[in-house]
């Protein structure tokens, strides 16, 4: 169990939730049977021209525990100062021992420079947990590669 603060009176309470995988992906679509079907997963993304804009993304939260939750996701700048974008707030419930997908889609979303954003999953307003996203300019891999050969 964690132990989280719940509001502003500072008061704890205990939350039976526990966040077992983050994926990112181009696409996520419901099957028969309750099953989802990701397209285009990724850890990081190489593009040849900056900024970039991603036409649509996911963001897969898988969840285990009970209760009702509130859940945000939000991708902040390497520097953690600036949101590139905030998912719209998602309540979602889990049965006593049961599981949870919460799936966030951002559309038209872009990143102005190269480098580590942080992708931030809120649970009734409170940071539970952050992901690295790097994104890479491909061209300066590219030039690197080229000095590295060996004679």
């Amino acid at each position: 169990m964690l132990s989280m603060v719940s509001n502003e009176k500072k008061q704890s309470k205990e939350v039976n939730l526990e966040l077992l995988y983050t994926l990112f992906c181009d696409d996520v679509r419901l099957e028969v049977g309750n099953k989802l079907s990701l397209m285009g997963v990724f850890q990081n993304i190489m593009v040849q021209q900056l900024p970039v804009s991603l036409i649509k993304f996911a963001v897969v939260n898988h969840w285990q525990g009970e209760g009702d939750y509130l859940s945000e996701v939000r991708i902040l700048t390497p520097d953690r100062k600036q949101p590139v974008v905030v998912s719209q707030p998602t309540r979602f419930a889990i049965a006593s021992h049961g599981f949870a997908d919460n799936i966030s889609f951002f559309v038209n979303v872009t990143f102005p420079t190269a480098g580590e954003y942080w992708v931030q999953t809120l649970i009734d307003s409170n940071l539970f947990d952050e992901q690295p996203l790097t994104i890479t300019d491909g061209r300066e891999s590219q030039a690197m590669g080229s000095s590295d050969v060996v004679h």
